[in-house]
């Protein structure tokens, strides 16, 4: 089965990597051209367009930035929807809205594919080394047939039922994880104003109740005010954005993530964007003057 794969962001490009290291053919295109360049080294090809890509593979995955990329791959000239037919598979793993995924879904099946939203939990590292958690929804003979490519990119695979479900969990997920980060950094912060060591409090959330994997990962660069990318802080604020919009449509007050967001949307305004989430640090630590 050859798959195709649309977007090679930091995200995107280590997965479909994944892939080939494991023996998928795989067909790339970037809308930069030119980021292709590696994986074709590594024996992708590559398609001119998205519609190019589609017409050679039996299953196409998308991994791009927003909703506004997510549906303009599908739909303007040259798109996916120039290609895609009966027989044919289209699997978006961005982390867009669930309006945006349903509408992309009845494109797709009014062509006569099939269609599942599967958007990823984790970051760079996670691509990387193919631990990702994906979460999907939609056409579940689809995702059983991909499931062996879902397994290379990801630890493990969820099936949610219908289109937008997945949408609305990976939102709900960047909520908590976006809402967890500023109240770390706060209390980084708080610790190193307080008089008190830092690397004491990573310690010591790291033998307890509250010790996960996130702050056990971001910690110790965070208080060397260090962001390495794994995971843009200007996604995290789309996520947020996304996610309190959610809310508003089931009248779900959500007083904290609020807040949270508008800390991300201080860093964007910052030019923290392209840095790690984590980098939120330098907006809520109340010992920067």
């Amino acid at each position: 089965m050859e798959i195709g794969f649309l977007g090679l962001g930091i995200m995107g490009k280590a997965m479909s990597m994944n892939l080939i290291k494991k023996g998928f053919k795989v067909t790339v295109w970037n809308r930069t051209l030119s980021r292709c360049d590696e994986l074709v080294e590594m024996g992708a090809s590559v398609g001119e367009t998205p519609a190019a890509v589609v017409k050679k593979c039996k299953i196409t995955i998308a991994m791009v930035s927003d909703p506004a990329a997510a549906l303009s791959v599908v739909f303007d000239k040259d798109g996916v929807l120039e290609e895609i037919s009966s027989g044919k598979g289209y699997m978006e793993m961005s982390t867009i809205d669930p309006e945006t995924s349903c509408k992309i879904s009845e494109a797709i099946t009014s062509k006569g594919g099939s269609f599942v939203e599967a958007p990823v939990s984790g970051g760079y590292k996670h691509a990387e080394t193919g631990q990702l958690v994906i979460i999907a929804a939609g056409d579940k003979a689809l995702f059983d047939e991909a499931i062996l490519a879902l397994n290379v990119m990801g630890k493990k695979s969820f099936y949610l039922g219908q289109v937008g479900n997945a949408a609305r969990m990976k939102l709900v997920v960047n909520l908590i994880m976006g809402t967890m980060m500023t109240t770390f950094s706060e209390g980084i912060g708080l610790a190193e104003r307080s008089g008190l060591n830092p690397s004491d409090l990573l310690d010591i959330l790291d033998v307890g109740a509250m010790a996960t994997p996130l702050l056990k990962a971001k910690g110790p660069n965070m208080i060397k005010s260090n962001f390495p990318t794994a995971f843009p802080l200007k996604h995290q604020q789309k996520d947020m954005r996304l996610a309190l919009a959610l809310g508003d449509e089931n009248a779900v007050s959500t007083p904290v993530a609020a807040a949270a967001n508008e800390a991300y949307k201080k860093a964007r305004s910052m030019g923290l964007g392209n840095l790690d989430f984590s980098a939120v640090l330098e907006v809520v630590k109340p010992y920067k003057d």
